[in-house]
């Protein structure tokens, strides 16, 4: 049997308007990190400095290996820009993974359906008392995450897990497969706010080697996920690379490019960017992102924050304590606290294996006495429901 084009839509699936996605490509395509000077950096930061603003070209110049020297300069203004837009205000988050079971083949991903993991899905039951122990640590926003499998974690299981969520948290975002519109629209009846879809690499050769099998294989169905979330009526969406999959500069060029126009075009919806990088998995603890650092993966949220200074940046438990602080006095609005990325981990009755490692364990109350400590505010939530 053929494995279908990574490039065409399985019938089933909605489609899209290409025009964002061809503009994406092709600024992605022509992306030459290593052809920028270090005077076009300087002009950038310049630039910011005299207006304000940042253009794609420059965007692609704090990319580049030639503003690596100028990092200290590119935080110094990613802060003000951070402090500008959100004041002292740092927002806490945790996620729960409902179901890992998962019907791709993605080569880095611990869910692989052909990885020998304990599989498991919680019932609702189970949802709400894992539920009830993070809303005892005090969280009040919940992003709700499955492995990619349609057929055991259906859009009416995910949508019950929504309604059951609202119960508890002001916010509630999900990290699922990619849906059609209408799906997105019953999801958000149910509850959910909004949602992240990691887009794992712009490239579409590389993304077609490293998605040899399932509906994510097909990349334009993914691409569009944040704009069919959109039309669904979703508040926000995040985008992100899978930094260290591909070339990390030109992945997150691609990101930034994707979400300014997303932005252009649905100017109401609250833009997020997630900046993860790959993390070992059960069974393969080699996987690292060998040429993204500390100091690149700095370099990306900076860049984010200047060129888009009103979108979120979410900081993960994938990096480590130290890493983390510090992006939080940076560029970062969002961290994750408490964070266990097992099935039933949560109330103490873990029921399935976890995706990936993490590398920062503290709890919810470790992560907001630090936030205090660094003269930062700490903030569940900001959303009331009339």
């Amino acid at each position: 049997m053929n494995k279908p084009d990574p490039m065409v839509y399985l019938d089933d699936m909605e489609q899209t308007d290409p025009s964002i996605m061809n503009k994406v490509l092709e600024a992605a395509a022509a992306y030459n990190a290593s052809g920028y000077t270090e005077r076009e950096v300087l002009r950038t930061l310049e630039a910011m400095e005299a207006s304000g603003i940042c253009t794609i070209e420059g965007f692609g110049a704090l990319l580049s290996p030639a503003a690596s020297p100028y990092l200290e300069d590119m935080a110094r203004i990613a802060q003000r820009e951070t402090r500008k837009r959100f004041g002292n205000s740092v927002y806490i988050f945790t996620p729960l993974y409902i179901a890992n079971y998962c019907e791709n083949a993605c080569v880095y991903c611990g869910f692989n359906c052909h990885n020998k993991i304990k599989r498991a899905r919680l019932s609702l039951e189970e949802i709400e008392e894992e539920m009830k122990a993070i809303a005892a640590t005090g969280l009040e926003e919940i992003l709700l995450l499955t492995g990619e499998s349609p057929s055991m974690s259906n859009p009416e299981y995910i949508g019950e897990a929504c309604a059951l969520a609202r119960n508890y948290f002001r916010m509630v975002g999900l990290e699922v497969y990619p849906m059609n519109s209408d799906a997105y629209a019953m999801l958000r009846n149910k509850g959910a706010d909004f949602v992240t879809v990691f887009q794992e690499t712009y490239d579409t050769e590389l993304y077609g080697q490293l998605h040899p099998s399932g509906r994510k294989r097909i990349f334009p169905y993914r691409f569009n996920a944040q704009e069919r979330a959109l039309k669904g009526g979703m508040r926000g969406a995040a985008f992100a690379s899978l930094l260290g999959l591909g070339g990390f500069r030109r992945d997150a060029f691609a990101a930034g490019i994707h979400a300014s126009l997303i932005q252009r075009k649905y100017p109401h919806a609250e833009i997020s960017f997630s900046c993860p990088r790959l993390r070992p998995i059960s069974t393969d603890a080699t996987l690292n992102p060998k040429d993204v650092g500390e100091a690149e993966l700095l370099q990306v949220m900076c860049a984010y924050r200047i060129f888009m200074p009103h979108a979120g940046i979410t900081i993960s438990t994938r990096e480590n304590a130290r890493f983390r602080d510090s992006a939080v006095e940076i560029a970062a609005t969002k961290i994750s606290a408490g964070v266990d990325v097992g099935i039933g981990g949560h109330s103490g009755k873990a029921a399935g294996d976890e995706q990936f490692e993490i590398s920062d364990t503290r709890t919810v109350e470790e992560i907001y006495r630090m936030l205090l400590a660094k003269g930062l505010q700490p903030v569940m939530s900001d959303y009331i429901y009339i």
